[in-house]
């Protein structure tokens, strides 16, 4: 019967030939790949990347508390922040030309090597990944009381919503919620946009928006970004306890958002009626940024 694990640990014979086979090898490195022991799945029908190929649905990351991380740059981030790896697939081509990185997974899970196709099953992405992680879902701790929130209200495009995170993030936002109707944040097109800030900036998803008062600092100001803003958006004193929120661009605000908070608007030229969510998020979020270090070096 056919092992969907292959029985033998087979490190010289892949590794070596594939770190032989690449441009300019160091010494050293293909040295240490030839350390790792890892297994071989030849088989369509692995439990593991059966488990992978769920993960590609919301409702299966939420029952199993677990999601995917594609392709070299996010899996660096995740070992960076120190995230739970459960399981990690990739190709012989790229443990060959990456060691460094083989010899940081081996010890934390289960690593195993897949041809190309394999991966491909268990990739959300157009472009064809070398390595896939499977990490658990990271609840980074809320802080006990945010001085800054940023609060997505039915944003359901994963580009917006990932650039957001990854704005937020460098902008030291103290907190991210995803609201109602908003994109799941551990899809994998929005954790790709994000580009690691899942990793680095705490995050929550709200079932509905009576949770939404729990999260917030009672001192928190609510304001809304809108087009018909009253507010210019560099009229409010963000070093201030406050929490931005940003609506979906086809429909707008909650009608419980648009009744709590205020409206700020960024004034724009040449008759432009909008911008995209992800770029008004910005602007108003580095306002922010700059206020408070401005307030914190006064």
């Amino acid at each position: 019967m056919a092992e969907a694990i292959a029985s033998a640990f087979f490190v010289r014979s892949v590794i070596l030939a594939a770190a032989l086979s690449s441009r300019a090898p160091r010494a050293n490195t293909v040295a240490q790949a030839n350390t790792v022991a890892m297994k071989e799945i030849s088989s369509a029908g692995n439990a593991q990347l059966k488990l992978a190929g769920k993960l590609q649905r919301r409702r299966q990351r939420q029952a199993h508390g677990l999601c995917l991380v594609e392709g070299i740059r996010l899996v660096q981030d995740a070992l960076s922040m120190r995230a739970v790896f459960h399981s990690c697939f990739i190709t012989a081509a790229a443990a060959g030309a990456r060691p460094e990185l083989v010899a940081q997974i081996e010890p934390l899970c289960p690593l195993y090597v897949v041809s190309p196709e394999l991966l491909d099953r268990i990739s959300e992405t157009v472009s064809p990944q070398s390595i896939v992680a499977i990490v658990a879902i990271p609840q980074l701790p809320l802080p006990a009381a945010a001085a800054l929130s940023l609060v997505l209200d039915g944003v359901r495009d994963p580009g917006n919503a990932g650039t957001l995170l990854r704005t937020a993030a460098a902008a030291a936002v103290d907190q991210v919620l995803f609201g109602p109707g908003c994109v799941d944040p551990f899809n994998g097109k929005v954790m790709r946009a994000a580009m690691g800030a899942h990793f680095r900036a705490p995050l929550r998803t709200l079932e509905n928006w009576d949770a939404l008062g729990t999260l917030l600092s009672a001192d928190q100001s609510l304001y809304l970004a809108s087009a018909q803003g009253d507010l210019r958006y560099d009229e409010v004193d963000w070093s201030r306890p406050s929490a931005l929120v940003l609506g979906s661009e086809a429909h707008g605000a909650s009608p419980q958002i648009r009744a709590a908070a205020a409206t700020v608007a960024i004034p724009m030229a040449a008759a432009t009626e909008s911008l995209n969510v992800a770029a008004a998020g910005a602007a108003i979020l580095f306002e922010a940024a700059r206020q408070r270090r401005v307030a914190t070096t006064a």
